[in-house]
């Protein structure tokens, strides 16, 4: 999903890897991609790469480093270095030679140790990324086979951080993924959407932006506008453009229900800060007891899977009354699910088309799709 939405920023050449996608940006393509792609989790930029088999080679190539186009004086940088299948294993040792590079090329900077074990990924050299917690910039340094990469992080906080969702129900779905699965699905806000276990809102709330063309990051900062090289207006430009090309309302009709009364509180709440609240019908109701609209649309969900599964009686008969709910309103519309179990897929007793698989929170999972046929007359 995260090429086809560069390419509508309009970058022509890029190059899919596992975990990512890379890429080539101007700074104002970079401010525009950190604003505007939905399903990226964080963007870094290539800053250097080089063979280093013994520490003097590293020592002295990473002092060649243009670090003063990324660290400002007096910035703190967080340093994370793995080591694969190469003569410099330590990582420790690594990390000390780049840190030093650093500070002699940036007087005042500060190297802070040991990065956080945040579980956000990279998006652009195809390995997972933790992000820094405390606003160091941080820098990823990867010896693999005694090539040794050096990036800078571009976005800081994790892009799927929109700053709406302060308030969580049990489970959350992460925004960049159910962005994706709306994407995935071709859902573009031209027909209607339904969540009717809507938890904190993620999926309604990623969908009324999308339907109002609303940025992710239109409201947040980004770690390359601290750069020393990257003009000072670069960011506020993009997310100027952004806002221009906003719609004011929804099209369609976007609803979403819980038979949890806090998470629809959470949810209006989430969506109010989104700037989205008036797109959205929320509701609180259990699943048996939703009302489907006659215009057909997209239902998307995501149900127990992984730990919240619990009593799998109970969650074999959610995916059932979820079927249940679809066969006899639902006909003429799309059903999408994320699942982990095809024993509960079955519930459903609809035929399921897998439109991806990948994993989320370390469980393999697959996105599958129905077409809900229409009753027989």
């Amino acid at each position: 999903m995260t090429v086809a939405e560069l390419r509508t920023l309009g970058v022509t050449s890029l190059a899919p890897e596992t975990g990512g996608v890379a890429f080539s940006a101007t700074d104002d393509l970079l401010a525009a991609a950190n604003v505007q792609l939905r399903t990226a989790s964080r963007i870094i930029v290539r800053a250097a790469e080089f063979q280093a088999k013994a520490f003097h080679e590293l020592e002295r190539l990473s002092r060649a480093v243009r670090w003063n186009q990324y660290v400002a004086p007096g910035r703190a940088v967080k340093l994370r270095v793995t080591c694969k299948k190469s003569r410099l294993y330590h990582s420790d040792a690594v990390a000390e030679r780049v840190g030093a590079a650093i500070l002699r090329a940036v007087p005042g900077s500060r190297v802070v140790t040991g990065a956080t074990d945040d579980d956000e990924e990279a998006v652009v050299e195809g390995r997972a990324e933790r992000a820094p917690d405390d606003g160091a910039l941080l820098i990823i340094v990867r010896l693999s086979h005694d090539v040794c990469t050096i990036s800078v992080d571009s976005s800081g906080e994790p892009l799927h951080k929109r700053g709406y969702r302060l308030a969580t129900a049990k489970a959350p779905i992460r925004e960049t993924l159910a962005a994706g699965m709306l994407l995935a699905l071709e859902w573009d806000g031209s027909t209607p959407l339904l969540d009717p276990m809507c938890g904190a809102g993620t999926i309604a709330i990623e969908a009324a932006m999308l339907a109002r063309r609303i940025a992710p990051g239109v409201n947040r900062k980004f770690a390359f506008e601290t750069w020393p090289s990257v003009p000072p207006k670069v960011g506020e430009t993009a997310r100027r453009a952004a806002r221009a090309a906003e719609l004011p309302r929804a099209a369609v009709r976007i609803l979403a229900s819980d038979r949890d009364a806090g998470a629809i509180v959470a949810a209006s709440a989430n969506a109010a800060r989104a700037g989205v609240a008036a797109d959205i019908e929320f509701r609180e109701c259990a699943l048996s007891a939703i009302e489907v609209p006659a215009a057909p649309g997209l239902l998307l969900t995501n149900p127990p899977y992984g730990d919240r599964i619990g009593d799998r009686t109970q969650v074999r008969n959610l995916y059932a009354q979820l079927g249940k709910v679809a066969r006899v309103q639902g006909g003429g519309w799309a059903l999408a699910f994320l699942s982990a179990d095809h024993a509960f897929d079955m519930q459903l007793r609809l035929p399921l088309t897998e439109v991806s698989r990948f994993r989320n929170g370390g469980i393999p999972v697959r996105l599958l799709r129905a077409q809900v046929p229409l009753p027989k007359r």
